[in-house]
């Protein structure tokens, strides 16, 4: 869809003097999703949307309105001026200089060009793959997204973004007849089809469908203080709930975050490097944010201490902080401030130096969610799997294990950070809005952390 940028840049002309600052974003997306339960498809769509959403500061209060008719673009321009006139607050952005550019993702095999009968042989290739001997049911669902937006603003900017995203999520469930476990995986990034036709489905498949099942002859967990190890997948989970959030900007102005007043304090043990990065080949990238900012990488936490924050253009200006480029959200909704890729920079350990030394132990891998309380600073998550560690060795398998604490206690008790990496994705959920994430880093050792069932 072409979009008429010259009409955009008028509407901006046309309210610019009667107002502090204003912004138009607009774009098309298109989509397609595919169900597979069981072996039976459930479900097979396709969409796509087109969307104009423009924001008017005027004494210091918002106004926002969205459109998806291009024709009602001057309409909601006037009713978003008329929005902020009626209001007063303490708004501010600042003033950065205009961008101008032209950005999109590179693909080998855009999803636009790929047959549904491709995209559903990869969908039953999993479940297939996933429906080894204890697997009673299978549910694989698949997702592409291709859109193109353009962003301008009262400061001059004229930014053009395309974007591309694939991802494929596979669940199994195990019985023995008398209980049932779980195994989950996901594959993915920004970019074509090319990303799963790389993927060795077969072998996804059949990992997620082995952990399932080799879960129903799991022991109960012990209860107590142990040293564990969480896997890249649990590490990138505890960094994006735990600390990642704790670190959005709107949450710290709203007195809702442990991290409040603890810049340049240390919130971890000088093991611990947290970077939030969305210029990084992950399924959380993006080139300019919702504000038209360029992203860039953001060092949140550097050797234990608290370096910065994930801002948007607001609440870099209330903070004294440079804007990260950290403000996200779909056409139609108003942005606010999200993590994109964030992760724990890996350390120099194997995970055979982690575990030597421990005489016994917990082993976590993968996540089955949780809940974490940014402002009291405290979480529990439920991994998917885990194992004994008695001697320096893995041991038996361990289900329904929990792993729950204090955030910057659990942090700061980190001991030892693993040479390896691994970039997980997924949809993060906030304020009613969902984006895309990456989260991850490496293994990593925790000292006497907090050990539960889940059951």
């Amino acid at each position: 869809m072409e979009l008429d940028i010259d009409k955009l840049a008028g509407i901006i002309r046309s309210i610019d003097e009667s107002a502090e600052y204003v912004d138009i974003r607009a774009g098309y997306s298109s989509t397609n999703s595919i169900l597979l339960k069981d072996g039976k498809l459930q479900e097979v769509k396709s969409g796509s949307d087109t969307g104009f959403r423009i924001r008017v500061l005027k004494n210091g209060s918002w106004g926002f309105a969205f459109t998806d008719e291009p024709g009602r673009i001057d309409e909601m321009a006037e009713r978003a001026l008329k929005m902020a006139g009626s209001l007063s607050g303490d708004v501010e952005v600042g003033s950065l200089g205009p961008e101008v550019d032209e950005t999109s993702v590179k693909t080998l095999k855009a999803p636009s060009e790929v047959s549904a009968e491709e995209k559903r042989d990869i969908v039953f290739e999993a479940h297939q793959a996933a429906s080894i001997d204890g697997v009673v049911s299978t549910t694989v669902s698949y997702v592409d997204l291709e859109s193109s937006a353009v962003f301008l603003n009262s400061e001059g900017s004229c930014i053009e973004t395309g974007d591309v995203k694939v991802a494929l999520f596979l669940n199994a469930v195990a019985s023995d007849g008398t209980g049932i476990q779980f195994g989950h995986g996901s594959c993915g990034g920004t970019g074509g089809f090319e990303i799963l036709e790389a993927e060795d489905i077969e072998k996804f498949g059949r990992r997620v469908g082995e952990k399932a099942v080799r879960l129903l002859s799991a022991s109960s967990p012990p209860s107590g203080r142990f040293n564990v190890i969480t896997d890249p997948e649990l590490t990138g989970v505890l960094v994006h709930e735990a600390l990642g959030h704790a670190a959005e900007a709107d949450l710290i102005l709203q007195g809702d975050s442990i991290l409040e007043g603890r810049l340049g304090d240390h919130v971890a043990s000088e093991e611990v490097t947290v970077v939030d990065d969305p210029t990084m080949d992950g399924f959380g990238s993006y080139t300019y944010d919702a504000e038209g900012v360029r992203a860039s990488r953001t060092v949140l936490v550097e050797d234990g201490i608290l370096k910065s924050l994930l801002n948007s253009r607001e609440t870099s200006f209330k903070l004294g902080l440079e804007p990260s480029g950290n403000a996200r959200s779909s056409i139609a909704d108003q942005p606010i401030v999200r993590m994109s890729n964030t992760y724990l920079e890996p350390g120099e350990l194997s995970f055979e130096e982690l575990i030597e030394d421990m005489k016994s132990g917990v082993y976590l891998r993968g996540s089955r969610g949780g809940q974490v309380d940014t402002g009291k600073g405290i979480f529990q998550f439920n991994a998917a799997e885990s194992f004994r560690i008695e001697d320096g060795e893995v041991r038996e398998p361990l289900k329904d294990v929990s792993l729950s604490g204090n955030v910057l206690e659990t942090l700061k008790n980190i001991d030892g950070v693993g040479s390896d990496f691994k970039l997980g994705i997924g949809f993060c959920g906030k304020s009613g809005q969902s984006v895309p994430v990456g989260d991850g880093g490496p293994h990593v050792r925790i000292m006497n952390a907090m050990v539960g069932g889940t059951g």
